[in-house]
């Protein structure tokens, strides 16, 4: 027993200090997404996609880029451009942009794992974006486009007013109020996902033996872990989205996770595969059909998880041929008293934890005026099921937290 409350404070300490070490670079994203999504409307994204042509690819991708955001925005957003006329393939790749080529993900990789993740993050989503483009010609579902945009039409609500002069919105309150309202919802938008991702990190990370990952992804651990052989690495490549599939978890909140897995000795290609699944989970999936016909959300999960596949691994050998694979996770996450170190993280977090509560006042103030239209969705009444059992884990997680850093530290004591 006393051995259990000491991993369990472990567990929640570790998850804490998982959370301290990325804040600032959750605050820094958040802050630069909330100016762009102001400052850029969605209606002028619509009027520039077309159907199909580098051009719509071009633009789907950078629409995409400039309205980072979570998967359950970023599926009804892109619901709301397929209903507007854009293609598949351009849709695809505003979904993969916005998912993918994402600046606070790409900061939290760099702390959690090491430059050669982010520069695997954004190629990667760019050749996803190429993959699924490639996917569309070379299937060509016409029948299944036409079914799927007869039951995503019905939904009107995805205006956003008319474009107004980027310099006056910095130079004005309004502006601001509307930077601080879009600051929190992102923040609304991801907390359950980190709570849930960071709580299991710490939990995997006190909890569960090496040998686990061994026997789970063959190859990881060894000696020759960081690249195991053609077989191992595919397996890996394989279980990456599988043990994915069934988590609620999303993409901020999976790259603790992440981190977990490469410091177990899971190998580059394993690694991305799993951060790149965050749009194959069982909610997405669930989302997309009740979106489009579980056709369409079959297809889609095709498009996604084959051309993950094929990504992770292309990465992974070209890193490889370049000499640029990293060696290994072995030691890579930082101990225990390291997490709130006085050191320049701890002074960033200080700073945007200023910067979030001045925000947040903004927001306040001028809540009472808000016109209540955003274009921020997590998911519509069809998901409902799935974001009960989200809030449920959602508390789960905080009491486990809770008794871990209270409760445990004074049983053991008792």
């Amino acid at each position: 027993m006393h051995g259990f409350l000491q991993h369990w404070h472990e567990a929640a300490l570790t998850s804490v200090g998982f959370f301290w070490m990325a804040l600032w670079a959750f605050a820094l994203g958040y802050l630069i997404s909330s100016l762009i999504q102001v400052l850029v409307t969605r209606r002028r994204m619509q009027r520039a996609m077309g159907r199909s042509g580098p051009k719509s690819m071009a633009l789907g991708t950078f629409f995409g880029f400039i309205s980072s955001s979570c998967s359950f925005a970023a599926l009804a957003t892109t619901r709301a451009l397929f209903r507007k006329g854009a293609g598949l393939a351009p849709s695809l790749a505003f979904l993969l942009a916005s998912t993918n080529l994402v600046i606070e993900l790409g900061i939290v990789i760099a702390l959690f794992l090491g430059w050669q993740f982010v520069v695997g993050e954004y190629v990667g989503g760019l050749l996803l974006i190429l993959f699924a483009w490639a996917f569309v010609r070379l299937t060509r579902p016409t029948q299944l486009i036409e079914e799927a945009r007869q039951r995503a039409g019905g939904d009107d609500a995805d205006d956003d007013g008319e474009t107004q002069d980027w310099r006056r919105m910095l130079c004005s309150h309004e502006g601001w109020r509307r930077i601080g309202r879009t600051y929190v919802m992102e923040w609304q938008m991801v907390w359950k996902d980190v709570l849930i991702g960071f709580t299991v990190a710490g939990i995997i990370a006190a909890f569960v033996p090496t040998a686990f990952f061994a026997a789970l992804f063959v190859g990881s651990g060894g000696a020759d872990a960081a690249n195991p052989g053609l077989l191992a690495v595919l397996a890996q490549t394989l279980v990456g989205p599988v043990a994915a599939f069934f988590t609620f978890i999303g993409s901020m909140g999976n790259i603790p996770l992440a981190a977990l897995l490469y410091e177990r000795g899971v190998s580059f290609a394993g690694v991305m595969a799993f951060i790149f699944s965050d749009l194959v989970v069982l909610p997405v999936l669930r989302i997309n059909a009740a979106y489009y016909g579980w056709k369409m959300a079959l297809y889609i999960l095709a498009v996604l998880l084959s051309g993950l596949v094929v990504v992770s691994l292309a990465l992974h050998y070209g890193l490889l041929a370049l000499d640029l694979l990293p060696s290994g996770g072995a030691g890579q996450l930082p101990g225990e008293r390291e997490f709130f170190a006085l050191n320049t993280g701890f002074v960033l977090n200080l700073v945007f934890l200023a910067v979030s509560a001045l925000l947040g006042v903004l927001w306040w103030r001028g809540k009472a005026a808000d016109d209540g239209h955003d274009h921020h969705h997590h998911e519509g009444g069809d998901a409902s099921v799935a974001e009960w059992i989200l809030r449920g884990v959602t508390v789960a997680a905080a009491l486990w937290l809770i008794g871990g850093l209270v409760l445990a530290p004074a049983l053991a004591a008792g």
